[in-house]
C-alpha cells in the first residue's frame, strides 16, 4: 500500500519526501487556501517535489465548467491528476476527462454504489472517507471493505485511496483490507513511525555502548 500526504504544505511535504516513503499527495482548495500561496503555484512546486501523483481538485460545480478546470490543472504538471466530486455532475466530467486521457480521483465517496458509479465513468482513483462515515456512527472500514472486493471481483482498473484518515490505526485497517493507497494529515503519518518502545530501545543500546566504551 502507497502512502500519500493530505496537505498542502510544502515544509511537510520536503520532510516527510525525505523519509523516501512518500508516494504521492491529496490535495483540496481548503488546504491549499489555508497556505496562502498561489493555487497554481503551489501545485506546480509540489508536483516537483513529490514526483509522483498530486491530486488537484477543482472548485467548479457543472460538468462542462470542471472539465474546463480539470484541463487547465491536468496542464500544469503531468503528476496531477484531477480530483473531482462524486456527484451527477462530477462523473460526467470524469468521464470526458478520463475520455481525454487525464486521470481522475473520485473524491467524497460515502458508499459502494458511489464507488462503483465512479469507477464505470472511468475514475482511476477512488477516494472513500474513511472518518467522516465514523462521525456518523458508522464504520469507515466497513465501507473501504466493501469497495476494495467490488473492485477485485469486477477486475476495475482503478485504484482505492483510503482517504479521511483520522489516526494510524485506520492506516493499519487500511493495508489490512486491501487499500492501493492511504492519505492522511502530516499528525498521522508522523504516528506512524513514533513508538514509545523504539525510543526506551534506543535510549539503552545508547547507554550500554557507553559503558562498553569505559
Amino acid at each position: 500500500m502507497e502512502l500519500y500526504l493530505d496537505t498542502a504544505n510544502l515544509t511537510e511535504i520536503r520532510e516527510i519526501a525525505s523519509w523516501g516513503v512518500l508516494s504521492g499527495v491529496t490535495t483540496n482548495p481548503s488546504l491549499i487556501a489555508k497556505e496562502g500561496r498561489p493555487f497554481e503555484e503551489t501545485i506546480r512546486e509540489i508536483c516537483r517535489v513529490v514526483q509522483g501523483p498530486v491530486s488537484a481538485e477543482v472548485t467548479a460545480l457543472e460538468a462542462p465548467a470542471m472539465v474546463e478546470q480539470g484541463r487547465r490543472l491536468a496542464a500544469l504538471d503531468e503528476h496531477v491528476v484531477v480530483k473531482l466530486p462524486t456527484t451527477q455532475e462530477g462523473l460526467k466530467a470524469c468521464k470526458v476527462l478520463s475520455s481525454e486521457g487525464i486521470p481522475v480521483n473520485m473524491t467524497l465517496i460515502f458508499s459502494a454504489n458511489q464507488a462503483l458509479l465512479a469507477a464505470r465513468a472511468g475514475a482511476r482513483y477512488l477516494s472513500p472517507f474513511l472518518g467522516r462515515v465514523d462521525d456518523i456512527s458508522w464504520d469507515g472500514t466497513e465501507l473501504l471493505r466493501e469497495i476494495v472486493e467490488i473492485v477485485q471481483i469486477h477486475d476495475l482498473p482503478v485504484r482505492v485511496i483510503a482517504a479521511s484518515i483520522r489516526h494510524p490505526r485506520h492506516v493499519t485497517e487500511a493495508a489490512l483490507l486491501g487499500a492501493d493507497i492511504a492519505t492522511m494529515p502530516y499528525a498521522v503519518f508522523k504516528q506512524l513511525l513514533n513508538h514509545p518502545l523504539t525510543e526506551i530501545g534506543l535510549k539503552r543500546f545508547m547507554e550500554d555502548w557507553e559503558k562498553a566504551k569505559l
